[in-house]
């Protein structure tokens, strides 16, 4: 029981550190207490600046703890430096670039449609995850998985519309976005795979958030060069308000611990579980971002949106109980 609850208290911090950057993006009547949020607009480039403040913050948190998970975590990485592990060193960093692909599309999208939508449209991953298994591995999808496959997309179809008509309201761009995460997750996935053959998934997934940090910094220099009519994020001629740099920085703490105390959680999970069944637990994820938006930002979806939610997350855990890597990637959406 306890691994259980360790494996269902990580899903929830990961829920928690996507509604932060909600809160972030939108104003909000947070508890239907108090009236917060909205502190940039939701547009790509302070997708670039929340990530940065994050993953700044969580780089290091992960540092403290990495060895502590993982013994090797170190030697691991300076070995990659040798000339025989170069191959591997790509894969790793391909890893990392994937990784800021995925979170900047996430990230995006969450500051356009609600955040369980957001979420339940990243969770089609595992549909392209067996997609590419099958391209890259030759593991062809089983008639149970492409049942299975078939179910997820249905599901995230209905979260897209209000109403039995299928009448569409939410943001297509944002939509898009939440979509075209949840395949650049899966690209992740499996690059870890094959990276996870010689690498153990602590210090690879340092490597990515570090690769992250630096590739959100660079994006934030160069987006103002890129669009000359953007002032920055400076403290001079910034189109955020001075006041609004506190609860930015407080958010990129809170997502940043979050992260890593799932990160702990999980794999302490797993320890007490195994892999398949913490999967199943963490496909919860959507249900549980539904559950949170609505307790905490007042979201409320519509009966077919949540039919939609609920399909999704059966449809993963079914996909995950009917096939679990031998070593998967620890989860950092």
């Amino acid at each position: 029981m306890l691994g259980f609850g360790l494996v269902l208290l990580a899903s929830l911090f990961f829920c928690v550190q996507n509604v932060v950057v909600r809160i972030l993006f939108t104003p909000t009547n947070l508890g239907g207490w108090l009236e917060t949020g909205g502190f940039v607009e939701p547009r790509l480039s302070s997708s670039f600046l929340l990530l940065a403040m994050r993953t700044c913050v969580g780089v290091p948190l992960m540092a403290a703890v990495a060895h502590s998970l993982h013994g090797g975590t170190w030697g691991e990485i300076r070995s990659l430096a040798h000339r025989h592990n170069r191959r591997l060193l790509g894969q790793t960093l391909g890893g990392g670039g994937l990784m800021f692909l995925y979170l900047i599309l996430l990230y995006f999208a969450i500051g356009l449609i609600p955040t369980g939508i957001a979420l339940t449209l990243f969770f089609t991953y595992p549909s392209f995850t067996a997609l590419f298994s099958w391209l890259w591995f030759g593991t062809r999808p089983t008639a149970f998985r492409w049942v299975i496959i078939t179910t997820i997309f249905l599901g995230s179809s209905l979260t897209v519309v209000e109403d039995w008509g299928g009448q569409i309201s939410l943001d297509p761009i944002g939509v898009g976005l939440g979509i075209a995460s949840g395949v650049a997750y899966a690209l992740y996935t499996v690059n870890a795979q094959v990276c996870f053959r010689h690498i153990h998934p602590v210090p690879f997934t340092w490597i990515s958030f570090s690769l992250t940090l630096g590739l959100s910094s660079l994006s934030l220099w160069l987006w103002p060069l890129l669009n000359p009519d953007f002032g920055g994020f400076g403290l001079n001629n910034s189109p955020i308000a001075p006041t609004h740099w506190l609860p930015l920085w407080l958010g990129g703490l809170v997502s940043a611990l979050v992260t890593v105390t799932a990160h702990l959680l999980t794999n302490l999970g797993i320890r007490a579980i195994g892999a398949t069944a913490a999967a199943l637990i963490s496909a919860t994820n959507p249900t549980l971002t539904v559950i949170l938006a609505w307790i905490l930002l007042q979201e409320q979806l519509q009966p077919i949106q949540i039919l939609g939610v609920a399909i999704v997350t059966a449809s993963v855990a079914l996909l995950s109980r009917e096939y679990q890597p031998d070593r998967p990637p620890s989860k950092s959406a």
